[in-house]
This record gives C-alpha cells, sequence and structure tokens, in this order.
C-alpha cells in the first residue's frame, strides 16, 4: 500500500500542477521543453479565442487544457501522448476564426457579372483588322464668354460645326459635320480640354454612333456632358472642349490594336523596371555584403561594430515591402516607371546584401587563414581567397533576383510605379476586360520566359 500511494503522488502532483498552469506538470517531470511549449501554445490559443470573442471557439482551449493534464498524468506514469491532437485543434480552430474573419460567404457570388467579365477575356485585345481611320473636330467652348469665337472648322474638304457657338453643362447643341465617307457608322465624342474622352451616348455611358448620308454628311444633337467640367480648376473659366467624329473601314489582314502596343510597352518598360533595379542594386550589395560577413568582420571590436550596424540595416530595409517603398517614391518623384524602379532596387540593396552576405560566410575557411598567415590585409583576403569563391553564387542570386524584381515591378505598377501593372490598373478602371486579359497574357508570358531562362542560367553557374 505504501509503494502503491508512494508512485501514485508524482502522478497527482503532476495532474494538480498541469491543471493549474498548463505545462507545468511537465515541467516538473523534466520535460521542460515540452511544458514550455504546451504552456505556450495554451497562452496563444486562449489569447486568440478572447480577442475573437466568440463562444464557439472557447471549447479549443479548454480542450488544450484537459489534454495537458491527461498528458502529463501519462508522462508521470512513464508514457507520453502524442501531440497530434493538441495541433490538430489549434489548426482547426485558427482556420475556422480564419474563415470567419475573412467573412467567406459563396452565396454572395454573382455568376451573370462573373461571365460578364469573362466572356470578354476570352478574346484579348491584341490583335485587330487593318482600319483606315478618317477623323474630323471641332471646338466649342464651355462655358460661354463674353464673345465666344464661332464653332466651325475646315480641313480637307471637311466641315464640322456646332449650334450655338459655345454652351453650358447638359445643354443642347447641334452638331454636324460633311465631307466624311458616305453611308459610314461615326463615332461622335467629346473631349476635354486636357483630352479626357467622355461619351455623350445615352447616359453618358455609350459610345454615340451616327451614320452619315450618302454625301457623307451627318447632323445630330448632343448634350454637353455632366462631366465635361469636374477636372475644371475654375468652372467658371471659359475653355474650349472638343467633338469628334471618327470613322473606320476594313482595309484586309490584321495589325497590332492600339491596346496591344501599349501591353507590349508595358511589359517592356516592367522588364527594363527590373533590369536596372537589379543592376544598381547588385552594385550597392556587392560591397555592403563584405561588411555584412561575420567571417570577415569579426576579426576585431571596430570591424564587429560595423558588421552590426550593416547587417541590421539591411534587415530593416528588407522588412519593408516594395510595394510600400514604392509609393514613397511615387511622392517624391512622381508617376511612372522611375518611382517603380528605384523602389525596386532599394529593396533588391537589401535582399541581394543579405544574400550576398550569406555566400561568403558560407565559403571554405582554408583560402583565407592561408592569406591571413603570409601577412595579407583585409582588402588582399578578400581579393585573393574570398572573390574567387562566391563570383558563381552571386551571379546565380543576381540572375534570381532579376526574376523576382520582374514579378515585383507588375504589382508595383497598382501604386503609380509604371510599367505594365499600372497600364493594368488603367484597363480596370474604364472595365477594358479584353484589354486587362492581354495585359493578364503579357505578364504570364514574361514570366514564364525570364523564369526558363534564368532557371537555365543558374543550372550553369551553380
Amino acid at each position: 500500500m505504501n509503494n502503491e500511494a508512494a508512485n501514485s503522488r508524482p502522478v497527482v502532483r503532476s495532474g494538480v500542477a498541469s491543471a493549474l498552469i498548463p505545462g507545468l506538470g511537465q515541467i516538473l517531470l523534466g520535460q521542460r521543453y515540452r511544458g514550455v511549449g504546451i504552456l505556450l501554445g495554451f497562452l496563444v490559443m486562449l489569447g486568440v479565442v478572447v480577442w475573437y470573442k466568440d463562444p464557439v471557439w472557447y471549447s479549443a482551449p479548454i480542450l488544450i487544457w484537459l489534454w495537458n493534464i491527461w498528458d502529463a498524468i501519462s508522462l508521470a506514469g512513464g508514457r507520453a501522448r502524442s501531440l497530434l491532437l493538441p495541433v490538430l485543434v489549434g489548426l482547426i480552430t485558427s482556420y475556422g476564426i480564419g474563415w470567419q474573419v475573412v467573412g467567406i460567404d459563396f452565396s454572395n457570388a454573382n455568376m451573370d457579372r462573373a461571365v460578364a467579365i469573362l466572356r470578354p477575356m476570352a478574346r484579348p485585345d491584341f490583335i485587330q483588322p487593318r482600319q483606315e481611320h478618317n477623323a474630323m473636330w471641332v471646338q466649342v467652348q464651355v462655358p460661354c464668354s463674353s464673345e465666344p469665337p464661332t464653332a466651325r472648322r475646315e480641313d480637307e474638304g471637311k466641315v464640322a460645326m456646332v449650334i450655338p457657338d459655345c454652351g453650358v453643362v447638359n445643354e443642347t447643341l447641334i452638331v454636324s459635320v460633311s465631307g466624311m465617307w458616305p453611308n459610314t457608322e461615326t463615332n461622335v465624342l467629346w473631349r476635354t480640354p486636357i483630352g479626357d474622352p467622355k461619351m455623350i451616348g445615352e447616359g453618358e455611358s455609350q459610345m454615340l454612333v451616327v451614320t452619315t448620308d450618302e454625301t457623307g454628311s451627318l447632323t445630330t444633337t448632343i448634350r454637353v456632358p455632366t462631366t465635361a467640367l469636374v477636372a475644371a480648376p475654375d468652372p467658371t473659366l471659359a475653355q474650349f472642349h472638343r467633338v469628334y467624329f471618327d470613322q473606320y473601314r476594313s482595309i484586309g489582314g490584321y495589325e497590332i490594336s492600339y491596346v496591344g502596343s501599349e501591353v507590349l510597352k508595358g511589359a517592356l518598360a516592367t522588364v527594363a523596371m527590373a533590369l536596372l533595379a537589379t543592376g544598381l542594386a547588385m552594385l550597392s550589395a556587392i560591397p555592403l555584403s563584405f561588411l555584412a560577413a561575420q567571417n570577415l568582420m569579426g576579426g576585431n571590436p571596430v570591424t564587429y561594430a560595423i558588421y552590426v550596424v550593416v547587417r541590421t540595416f539591411l534587415n530593416i530595409l528588407r522588412s519593408i515591402e516594395a510595394l510600400i517603398i514604392a509609393i514613397v517614391f511615387v511622392v517624391i518623384v512622381g508617376l511612372g516607371p522611375f518611382a517603380g524602379m528605384l523602389a525596386l532596387a532599394l529593396h533588391s540593396v537589401a535582399a541581394l546584401g543579405k544574400l550576398y552576405s550569406e555566400v561568403i560566410e558560407g565559403i571554405d575557411p582554408g583560402p583565407i587563414e592561408a592569406i591571413r598567415a603570409t601577412g595579407a590585409n583585409w582588402v588582399q583576403t578578400v581579393r585573393y581567397a574570398v572573390v574567387p569563391q562566391i563570383v558563381p553564387p552571386f551571379t546565380a542570386f543576381t540572375i534570381y533576383r532579376w526574376d523576382i524584381n520582374v514579378r515585383s515591378a507588375t504589382v508595383i505598377g497598382f501604386v503609380g510605379g509604371g510599367g505594365i501593372g499600372f497600364l493594368l490598373v488603367e484597363l480596370l478602371r474604364v472595365n477594358d476586360m479584353r484589354g486587362v486579359s492581354a495585359a493578364f497574357i503579357a505578364i504570364a508570358a514574361v514570366v514564364i520566359v525570364l523564369d526558363y531562362f534564368s532557371a537555365k542560367l543558374r543550372e550553369r553557374l551553380v
């Protein structure tokens, strides 16, 4: 009886200890890491469910607490329980709370809207039938000045006019043009003084299309669009707007479309941004990487202090996402690829600096010790013992970083950093899903091609 009582004491003590503080029973039994892990896991799970404030998930820390008592009792008896149960409970709880936080609800999906978006994307806007363009325009003053000029223009046998010569927002105007192609559909479009196009069809959301007669003339009525003066610094200041008449007819064959040419330009700008950013980053990261390598800078307190400062700087800079850096540079240098390139370069300096320094720290120390034994200084040691070992991996990491920067350049364009990402935002704003599809294909093609060639180059170098 005394032996049984003595044997039961550790079991009871461990169970009570883990009931009071999860993991304490395990710690008392010498399983320190296990006990600390259980305590931290319990506290994290408790903190998550308390923060989320959903009573359903309070069962998770309770189950972990009960399992912790069971485990402590089992350990006291000489048997450890599997960690699968608490880990599974934690994962299910985390995933369930995450599902609710994200607000996943497939009932809100609008299939009609999805079809309306995806259908035009099946016909990417890369090429178009070759067309001949016939255009004419006429100026009209909005709002009226004291002496508005005549709204009439002649050019190469074509005559366009507006009656009256000026107007105000929502005023009805009579527009006419002659000398155009006969019996041809003509797009009538309004453009503001800064060239911003405005639809003047039904509801100001559709293109106004009018067919010319047998003599190539047309006359129709339009309203000065309500958004014509939205961007005007002073809506009372009389400015010259334009009414355009555009005709198109097929002449056989195919050509790259306007959107397709812009997509190609954006893809080229994206690759160029990534290339320039990677090159500038490489030039800056190489000297920093030697200062951030502990095996080169750990010789005395001064060089070690430099190592700590440089390494800390690289870690801080690397922790700031390139997208955030791009927003800052857009404010400093304005919209465009230049801001995106600077953001990519700055972030790549930190990334490449860390990778380069780790390569230097992992080189064979034998040549370094041999060179130092000859009395060589720090520069000579780097030149003859370090550089020959690091050129191949440095080159491979640089190519890999260029590959990453091409992908990042696309996202940076969303905040005004230029490249194809910026074009993609503009296409989405005007709901040009055919253009969006062309941009998607271009992005995929660029990434796939660069990924293939960079992989082949890395295989040869490493």
